[in-house]
């Protein structure tokens, strides 16, 4: 079966009732998990932005906490596992203040993770690459949350 586009979807949905239309999302929340975890941003989160931000940032410390430092390879892992739970979770928020506040965190726990990530050339790489996408965040943001998270980076990047 292949999938129809988006406009068509939208006609369609636009033809069903409202009690069709809560038995399809409750039907797409049994599918998977990632749809159930968007209705919940949706339904429950997503009017408390800096709450919903905590909350994120409280299960990366949370995942941070859990790290294997027996070698990098597990410290690798981890990490990847995190930034990919992170950007999920930005995804659903589609907010470029909530991805750059969630990037500059998870950047921050990750410059003073111990061992440090400098030992590391992949580690580092996946440092720098948050560093471009948190700069490309930044620009699309009002020039006055752009000069408060400029200011933020900065420091990151300042520290030794």
């Amino acid at each position: 079966m292949k999938a129809v586009t988006v406009k068509q979807l939208k006609d369609e949905l636009s033809h069903k009732s409202a009690n069709d239309l809560k038995e399809l999302c409750l039907y797409l929340a049994r599918f998977k998990k990632e749809n159930k975890e968007l209705l919940t941003y949706l339904l429950f989160e997503s009017h408390d932005e800096e709450a919903y931000i905590q909350s994120v940032k409280d299960q990366m410390d949370e995942h941070f906490i859990e790290i294997n430092t027996k070698s990098f390879f597990y410290i690798r892992k981890s990490m990847r596992k995190i930034l990919t739970l992170t950007k999920k979770y930005i995804r659903y928020s589609k907010k470029k203040e909530t991805e750059a506040e969630l990037l500059l965190y998870y950047c921050k726990k990750l410059k003073a993770f111990r061992p440090s990530i400098k030992r590391s050339t992949r580690l580092q790489n996946v440092f720098d690459s948050q560093v471009k996408l948190i700069k490309k965040a930044i620009d699309k943001l009002h020039e006055d949350l752009q000069y408060d998270y400029q200011l933020e980076l900065d420091d990151l990047l300042d520290e030794a």
